[in-house]
């Protein structure tokens, strides 16, 4: 089957629900792989655009998974989120937790034990909600010298970023959603489960939101080795050609590809799923527009018009108003800007706030 790019990005904007008018946690499909809560908006704002505007606190949990973010999920599937977030090997554990695995391994301990002695200390540590700076410190007193380095900006000694964040959920540990800096909570009678549902798989869960894929995309979503995600192919992933590129999706969406993309103007958050996919020239084929959009700092949201990316925004918050700046890509078409001023209308409202100024040239 020959897809175009804009049969990819319908295929993800329907299989991502965005612009679904009324949803619930329970139905709404991103919650499989984990909806990131980075950004003033985050998660729950990702979660409004596809219709969940109120969402339960009893029916979800916050919680550090893929490439150490925090990642919001249904509490009902925690035990098996553990599982399928794990690494999937030593190699995988390594990759994951960057130069915090060299020194593991010069004292010759196995990364994934390593993980594990971590989250062993933090479960002792935090039997009540913690601020995670008194939880480091508590954290490195108790751990050895492999586990542990020198913070020139603290002038301290802390344990390695990425094995913390990596073996809390390990621990059984949860973050307090809305606090700054976060707060860690035990997880009541959590376990991990042995393995995770097809439902849960990343690499599944992968092609199901963000396909047709590589291997290489997924490794790059996950942190993963290539070899590792590779291992884990989905039997019944099925071969496409994407503009030449030889990609894959499961065979249950194979008939569901080309169609339109939702109709409508949303305004995505700078870590919205559909940013995350990593063949970012499909998404934004030009590289200007695309180093716009992908700053290693201060990133900012994207304007996600009939599924595709048609500008950049940002939001600035001025007492009880809000002012929201949009960089159009091109030409402005007609009644973009009225979509785009309906939206901001809609985001001020989600921060409880009025809107003040919409700038947008083009």
């Amino acid at each position: 089957m020959e897809l175009t790019r804009r049969d990819v990005l319908g295929f993800r904007a329907r299989a991502q629900q965005l612009g679904r008018e009324a949803g619930s946690t329970a139905d709404t499909a991103v919650l499989d792989l984990g909806v990131q809560d980075t950004g003033t908006d985050g998660a729950a704002w990702a979660l409004a655009l596809r219709g969940v505007r109120d969402v339960p606190a009893e029916e979800v949990v916050l919680v550090w998974t893929l490439r150490g973010a925090p990642h919001l999920y249904r509490r009902a599937d925690l035990s098996e989120v553990a599982a399928a977030t794990a690494p999937f090997s030593e190699a995988d554990a390594g990759k994951r937790i960057f130069d915090a695995a060299r020194p593991l391994r010069a004292a010759g301990i196995p990364v994934l034990e390593g993980l594990d002695t971590v989250a062993a200390r933090m479960r002792e540590i935090v039997t009540e909600p913690m601020v995670k700076g008194e939880m480091s410190t508590r954290l490195t007193a108790v751990l050895d010298e492999p586990y542990v380095r020198p913070c020139v900006p603290c002038d301290a000694i802390h344990t390695y970023e990425q094995p913390f964040r990596l073996a809390a959920l390990r621990a059984g540990l949860e973050l307090e959603p809305g606090t700054s800096p976060p707060v860690l909570r035990p997880v009541p009678g959590f376990a991990p489960a042995a393995a995770p549902s097809d439902r849960l798989d990343v690499v599944r869960g992968y092609l199901r939101l963000l396909g047709p894929a590589t291997p290489a995309h997924v490794a790059g979503y996950l942190d993963a080795p290539l070899a590792d995600v590779k291992a884990h192919w989905p039997a019944d992933a099925v071969e496409v050609t994407v503009d030449g590129q030889r990609r894959w999706v499961l065979a249950e969406d194979a008939a569901r590809l080309t169609g339109e993309a939702p109709a409508g103007t949303v305004l995505l958050g700078s870590h919205d799923l559909f940013l995350q996919a990593r063949d970012r020239p499909t998404i934004v084929p030009d590289r200007a527009e695309a180093r716009q959009l992908w700053r290693p700092i201060g990133r900012p949201g994207a304007v996600l018009s009939d599924g595709d990316v048609v500008g950049i925004w940002r939001a600035r918050k001025a007492g009880r108003a809000l002012d929201l700046t949009v960089d159009p890509f091109g030409p402005v078409p007609p009644g973009l800007r009225a979509a785009v001023e309906a939206q901001a209308e809609r985001l001020a409202a989600h921060r409880g706030l009025a809107l003040r100024t919409l700038s947008m040239d083009g």
